[in-house]
């Protein structure tokens, strides 16, 4: 672990996520279920067919089957979608969670090909769906776009795109893990947003803060399927309560704070926008996420940063990571803790910052 991480994990105060994860925080979320009830057994018991039901009516799906990682739920759901066309081949956007994070896990496990839609740099567009040169299963959208700041598509964007794929029979999935955090933005629901999808993911661990865990929604006949490809995947673990009632737990707590989550972003965005040699992505947030981009490189921003927390014990951003080696960025969301800092201390803190930058 290097300075700036240890120095980040012992902060007293900090402006991203929730509270600080620890062991204790998770057993503390466990101790909010019913310590009576029957644990679950291979993915059933009332304990998770209950929580899978609620999440269903929340997103307006018939049916829902809860798995231990959004990674094995979406995979699976391409899978299913794919082998309904006879189509090993699926679209989404150049900087997708499957494209880059997951070992090519769809292409080595499932051997289902990928177009990628549009340019890294932007969200893609109905254009960029015309544009198709080969056929595909599936549509993968992700909202919000992580690795562009949280950027969303207008709502009318966002319906034409979906309705081109519906005339031209191709299925579309949600990449939702951020789910919530979207709905202030579209002024919608949770069913209303995902009415215009095939078949939805949501995370429990991420937005909500749960110890881990995940959801895929759909049509019954679709949901069979996926537990069925569950199994094969080895996601019907003896027990899964602990994760259950931890996502359950945090998702109650949390799932109606996600408008005074996107205030607090565009609250800290605007504070940090007029540091020098700092650009706010996007400019305003669109949800409680934004990313920060430094005209400096990682060593420089970890060293500045490190100064605030050992005069000020304020964390302002997490993890640094550089885009080349004179330039770095880092991801916000705001969550809990953001409301839990006094205004005076992060502007404080940001004005330390400026000078800490400037002095090197």
């Amino acid at each position: 672990m290097t300075a700036y991480k240890e120095m980040l994990a012992k902060a007293k105060y900090r402006l991203r996520g929730h509270l600080p994860e620890t062991i204790g925080t998770g057993i503390e979320q466990m101790k909010n279920g019913d310590l009576g009830a029957l644990p679950d057994i291979y993915g059933t018991g009332a304990i998770i067919e209950d929580f899978q039901e609620l999440i269903s009516k929340e997103l307006g799906k018939e049916q829902s089957v809860f798995f231990p990682s959004g990674t094995m739920a979406q995979q699976i759901a391409l899978r299913i979608w794919s082998e309904e066309k006879c189509l090993k081949r699926v679209a989404y956007h150049p900087l997708c969670h499957l494209e880059i994070h997951e070992k090519d896990g769809l292409k080595v496990l499932h051997q289902i090909k990928s177009v990628l839609l549009g340019e890294p740099d932007r969200l893609f567009t109905l254009e960029d769906l015309r544009k198709m040169k080969e056929p595909v299963s599936c549509v993968l959208f992700e909202l919000p776009q992580r690795e562009l700041g949280g950027l969303l598509p207008e709502w009318e964007e966002l319906v034409a795109m979906t309705s081109y794929c519906r005339e031209h029979d191709i299925f579309t999935h949600l990449d939702g893990a951020r789910l919530m955090e979207v709905l202030p933005f579209y002024g919608k629901t949770a069913a209303e947003v995902c009415r215009l999808f095939d078949s939805v993911y949501i995370s429990f661990y991420k937005t909500f803060g749960g110890i881990t865990g995940a959801m895929l929604s759909g049509k019954k006949d679709f949901i069979d399927q996926s537990k069925v490809w569950k199994r094969r995947h080895g996601g019907d673990l003896h027990h899964l309560y602990p994760y259950i009632i931890s996502s359950r737990y945090c998702y109650e707590l949390r799932k109606d704070k996600m408008a005074e989550y996107w205030e607090g972003a565009k609250a800290y965005g605007e504070m940090l926008g007029s540091l020098p040699g700092v650009r706010i992505v996007p400019k305003v947030p669109v949800c409680n996420m934004f990313h920060v981009h430094f005209e400096y490189p990682v060593s420089r921003v970890e060293r500045a940063l490190m100064q605030v927390m050992k005069k000020n014990d304020l964390a302002l951003f997490g993890a640094i990571t550089a885009i080349d080696l004179s330039r770095s960025k880092s991801e916000i969301w705001i969550g809990d803790s953001f409301s839990l800092v006094d205004e005076t201390l992060v502007r404080q803190g940001i004005e330390l910052l400026e000078e800490e930058l400037k002095r090197e």
